[in-house]
């Protein structure tokens, strides 16, 4: 990608509206444009990063039996009247009338959808287990939407159900879920931790959290460091203690990034939607239901990940994985750097963000670590003349001087690295 073909500048100023990091970041470097309270645009750079996140999703919920599935967003009232929750989830539930006074909803969540149209394909113990996601928008109704993308109106969410013939089955599944989760926020390269949770308006009678650690956190997590036990502080209000080993616990601020919910017959039971057993009697389903914030992984990633000049991606979720920085008149168009970016093509296809634009090198550096590439590698007269150029790791700010022809095995060595320890 060239620099002199992306119209998207980065602002200098501190945008005035934004409360914390990952908004004032998104917005300087041009991830995210806001179009009303709560509604963001998401500019190309971040739409890069949120492929990247899904396409991890997606592996590991393939690798655990998930088959992907896309539900509408606009659902009929009476499959929420069913449950109860027409009612129970209140003004933060989007509501809206057709032509013809038919009451529908913009789903921020799928349950009653999903059982809906099971219903309608599994009729037998045979069919079963079943775990569909999808990746979709959601929305909610926010009293007060803020922080950016972290509690807007609209998000992009990655939303699982699980349908089983039995309670053993249902939480085998929802271990193998909480592994799969561990697994996706261990290779997005996210400092998290799993948690017990209240599950509040999904219900079901067991939750665990996944927060990613972060002083900006509207939640606060307490944890034993002694036998890992961790919990919401809003299901243990009291604790002082661990109640598995009994040492004392620390509270840290966290975001919520993902939840999985056991849920039974929460939904089965009420929408009739049963299978024959084994034995040829109707049941209802035992359900789980599994929710990763995709639009909010990225939010709380650079506030867990950032520093006074910008932001620092992760390797597996960064926009470009280099920034290829040619400084002074010509240099965009010299022999040397057309090659190197020809080889590093060949290792990362599309991975290479070329600044070719004729502006001085200081602000190419600035926009370079604003945006938070993992790599620079730096062009310029002093060394390219002798055959050389310099790599900047983002993370650590360590610089390599090193052969031009040498360049691509280095960063190919180190990306090689960072992931193998995810």
């Amino acid at each position: 990608m060239k620099a002199s073909c992306d119209p998207v500048q980065t602002l200098h100023e501190e945008p005035a509206e934004a409360e914390v990091v990952s908004h004032r970041l998104m917005l300087r470097a041009g991830f995210v444009r806001k179009l009303a309270g709560g509604v963001y645009s998401y500019l190309p750079m971040a739409v890069r990063a949120l492929r990247k996140v899904e396409s991890i999703i997606r592996e590991e919920m393939n690798s655990a039996g998930g088959q992907e599935v896309l539900l509408p967003a606009l659902q009929p009232s009476d499959l929420w009247e069913k449950t109860g929750r027409w009612q129970a989830y209140g003004p933060e539930l989007f509501r809206l009338h057709d032509r013809h006074e038919r009451a529908f909803a913009l789903g921020p969540t799928h349950e009653e959808v999903i059982t809906d149209l099971v219903s309608q394909i599994i009729r037998s113990y045979r069919q079963l287990p079943f775990l569909a996601y999808q990746i979709q928008t959601k929305f909610r109704d926010e009293r007060r939407p803020r922080f950016g993308i972290l509690r807007g109106r609209e998000f992009i969410m990655k939303d699982a159900y699980s349908f089983s013939a039995s309670e053993e089955n249902a939480r085998q599944i929802y271990a193998r879920m909480q592994e799969a989760y561990g697994r996706i926020f261990l290779r997005l390269g996210l400092d998290h931790r799993m948690v017990e949770a209240d599950s509040g308006l999904i219900g079901g009678n067991l939750s665990h959290e996944f927060m990613v650690m972060a002083d900006s956190g509207e939640d606060t997590v307490v944890t034993c460091e002694k036998c890992s036990w961790a919990s919401n502080i809003e299901k243990a209000p009291d604790a002082r203690v661990c109640p598995v080993c009994g040492s004392a616990l620390t509270s840290r601020t966290a975001i919520e990034v993902g939840h999985v919910f056991y849920l039974g017959h929460k939904y089965s039971a009420p929408m009739e939607t049963t299978f024959l057993d084994s034995a040829g009697k109707e049941v209802p389903f035992f359900m789980g239901c599994y929710g990763i914030g995709v639009s909010r992984i990225l939010a709380a990633t650079i506030e867990q990940s950032h520093d006074d000049k910008g932001i620092i991606w992760p390797v597996a979720m960064a926009p470009y994985r280099t920034a290829v920085l040619p400084l002074g008149p010509g240099m965009s168009e010299r022999r040397e750097v057309l090659s190197l970016l020809e080889s590093l093509e060949s290792l990362w296809p599309g991975e290479a963000y070329f600044d070719d634009r004729e502006i001085r090198p200081g602000m190419k550096f600035q926009d370079a670590d604003l945006r938070g590439f993992p790599f620079q590698v730096i062009l310029g007269d002093r060394h390219v003349d002798k055959g050389n150029g310099e790599v900047k790791i983002r993370r650590t700010g360590e610089r390599l001087v090193l052969p031009l022809r040498d360049i691509p095995a280095l960063l190919s060595a180190r990306v090689q690295g960072i992931l193998s320890e995810s």
